[in-house]
Formats: structure tokens, sequence, C-alpha cells
């Protein structure tokens, strides 16, 4: 499979995730929108640097090689990039505690996270992914 037939899965896979997020969203469900959001900005984010080249590592936050490969990327994609790899850490971040709560303080995560959160996040993720998607039209 080309780098190009595997960026292309990716990015299908983070669109199909991002439907999950949206049905997490409609129903309150606001700690799975957290981590279908996050789900949804790796996949988009390791399918843009997979369609540019780049050997993809096996890390949920990839923010640090969309910084140093700016270069390989078109220059409106490129201005994002800081951006888009703040989203990336940010939800990076959520990923463990949405799925399974603060331990620390014995919270489940159905009771850490709001509607406003969970707005934020899938916000984020839908521009993420719509910049992802943008890039096979500029490449």
């Amino acid at each position: 499979m080309t780098n190009e037939e595997m960026a292309q899965a990716y990015l299908e896979q983070a669109l199909e995730i991002l439907i999950e997020a949206e049905s997490f969203y409609r129903r309150g469900v606001w700690n799975l929108v957290m981590r279908r959001a996050q789900e949804a900005v790796e996949m988009a984010l390791k399918a843009a640097l997979r369609g540019m080249g780049v050997e993809v590592p096996r890390t949920h936050d990839v923010g640090l090689w969309l910084r140093e490969y700016r270069e390989k990327f078109p220059p409106g994609f490129a201005q994002d990039i800081d951006r888009l790899a703040a989203i990336s850490r940010r939800l990076r971040r959520e990923r463990e505690v949405s799925f399974y709560g603060d331990e620390e303080v014995g919270a489940p995560p159905q009771a850490i996270y709001t509607q406003t959160d969970a707005q934020e996040a899938l916000e984020e993720a839908e521009w993420v992914v719509g910049r992802c998607r943008d890039l096979w039209g500029s490449k």
C-alpha cells in the first residue's frame, strides 16, 4: 500500500470516528465525545503526515512531527501547524481520563466532562479533520 493510499484510509477512518463523536454529542455522552474527538484528530493528522511521505510514529500526539516536517506541507496548511499541534497535544492529555476517569480523585469519566468541554473538543476535531481533508485539494 502506498503512502497516499494509507493516508486516504486514515482520513476515512478519522471521518467515521468523527461521526461517532457527533452521535455521542447528540446523546450527551460528553466523555466519549472527548475520546472520539482525540481519535479523529490523531488519525487525521497521521493521514496528513503519511500523505507527505512521513513515517508515522506509534504515538497518540503527532504534533512534534507536524512541526518537524512543516516544510513538506503546502503553505496554507503549514501556517496552521502550531494550532493543529496544540489541539493534538491538548486532546491527547484527555485520552485516558475520558475513557477511564480520574482514579486519583475517584471520579468516573462521566463525571469529569461537561457539554462545554465536549463542544470545544468536537469543534476542534471537526476543524482538524476539515483542514486535513482540504490538504488533499492543495497538494
